[in-house]
């Protein structure tokens, strides 16, 4: 039986000395009233109110009953009140950097309409690792390898030049002999593509074609990345929706094909699946992965050229 329905109707019928006022309080039909005390009589073994008369008496039983039912209808409002404000407790997720504001509130309004209310964190790669970990955060957009991520985010280089074709190749960058003392061109990493499956493969390749250590270099911001590419010749590695908001150029690197990978890690699973399952098209929109998007995390990773010399149609330096 319906114990707390029984006692709410139990309390308002006893407070109003009233079968239809009781039922009318509690907002339930007056048969429906009658049928749950009954319920409630039988499952209690005792009668709670006086049938003799025309109005609702309480019998000694139904006085002896009345605290305890009163006590479990307060409870069970506070339940419900609790309930809730634990459906409004904001999710706080932790979001690449690299994230763009306007896609965030998108991303935030939909999660509303979801019944999910979302507080965003901004943070690197590590650090939303760390915020997860001490669960100052209750989700993040981790960054994983491809072949395991929900979505992918292809990489390239991007400059200021007018692209003379389709690709990149690092080799090109390769100072000549005569050039040796020049500092050379430079390609740029920003802290969100400071992962292993991203930096290291490019710094294999540094090695492999013969570039200078200080040519692949790491810097403090997005920003920072951003200002030496376009005052110079240098490139930036990124996505081509970054190059678009910098206004740089932006094509693929022709050794080897870089992408970064993201899937939601979260204190449980069930609360990533309901945020990859409910919210995966906007979360690919704010991360700048192609659309529609949302992968298992089973695919493989990103097909790689060979080390060979450019061809026609790649770009030489």
């Amino acid at each position: 039986m319906d114990l707390v329905g029984a006692c709410k109707a139990f309390v308002n019928v006893s407070e109003r000395g009233s079968f239809t006022l009781g039922a009318a309080a509690a907002r339930i039909p007056q048969p429906v009233a009658s049928r749950r005390i009954a319920a409630l009589e039988r499952h209690l073994g005792a009668r709670l109110f006086d049938r003799s008369t025309r109005r609702a008496t309480l019998t000694q039983f139904g006085r002896d009953m009345l605290p305890s039912a009163r006590r479990l209808v307060r409870l069970a409002e506070e339940m419900e009140h609790d309930a809730e404000r634990a459906a409004l407790r904001p999710l706080r997720l932790a979001v690449p950097d690299t994230c763009a504001t306007r896609d965030l509130a998108l991303l935030g309004a939909e999660a509303r309409e979801e019944g999910i209310h979302l507080d965003f964190r901004s943070a690197a790669p590590a650090a939303r690792t760390e915020l997860l970990s001490a669960r100052e955060v209750r989700a993040a957009l981790a960054g994983v390898p491809p072949g395991e991520a929900a979505w992918t985010v292809p990489l390239g280089l991007a400059g200021t030049g007018e692209p003379r074709s389709g690709a990149v190749y690092l080799e090109t960058l390769r100072l000549s002999r005569d050039r040796s003392s020049s500092r050379g061109r430079r390609v740029w990493l920003q802290p969100e593509d400071d992962v292993p499956h991203v930096r290291d493969p490019l710094n294999r390749l540094r090695d492999a074609v013969g570039l200078r250590p200080g040519q692949v270099v790491l810097a403090a911001s997005l920003a920072s990345a951003a200002a030496e590419v376009l005052g110079s010749e240098d490139l930036l590695l990124c996505s081509p929706r970054q190059a678009e908001d910098l206004g740089l150029h932006w094509r693929p690197t022709g050794e080897v094909r870089l992408a970064r990978g993201y899937e939601v890690a979260a204190e449980t699973g069930d609360e990533a699946e309901r945020l990859r399952d409910l919210l995966g098209g906007a979360i690919a929109r704010c991360l700048g992965a192609p659309a529609g998007e949302v992968r298992s995390g089973r695919g493989g990773p990103p097909g790689r050229g060979s080390l060979g010399r450019p061809g026609a149609g790649e770009e030489s330096a």
